[in-house]
């Protein structure tokens, strides 16, 4: 059976995040899910800054959006950033970003690791498998 890791973090919504018509502009939904996997990789023991320290990056290959309801300035939304665990270097993330029980849009990215050196495919540290497979059993996924 292949786990899943589901993590939430809040953020409440800045005045910057919004455009013209109030509402968070698209593009920012992007860094919404950064937000959600960097706080998921940091959850799990994964601080990516110590990722890059040994010398692995994570490059976005692919990105996805659907856009389902706006988020407004001063919103407090979670982000829902869950991983399907798979040894594989090619790994997908996927988000939910929610207002209470609205959803207000859902979408993934994926991406592979790569020398920082060489910025060439590598496999994902030993490391990183352990950590992620830690933090299931503790959150209890």
């Amino acid at each position: 059976m292949t786990a899943t890791i589901v993590h939430c973090t809040e953020y409440r919504v800045r005045y910057s995040d919004t455009d013209k018509m109030g509402v968070v502009y698209y593009g920012n939904y992007m860094r919404l899910f950064e937000i959600g996997r960097t706080e998921l990789l940091r959850s799990a023991g994964l601080p990516y800054a110590e990722l890059e320290a040994e010398g692995y990056l994570m490059p976005v290959l692919e990105a996805h959006a659907q856009y389902l309801s706006p988020a407004r300035y001063d919103d407090v939304v979670t982000i829902e950033t869950s991983y399907t665990m798979e040894h594989s270097p090619v790994l997908v993330l996927r988000y939910e970003l929610r207002r209470g029980s609205d959803t207000l849009a859902s979408g993934w990215t994926r991406h592979s690791f790569v020398s920082a050196t060489e910025f060439k495919p590598v496999r994902p540290p030993r490391r990183f498998f352990d950590a992620m497979a830690s933090y299931n059993q503790s959150s209890g996924a």
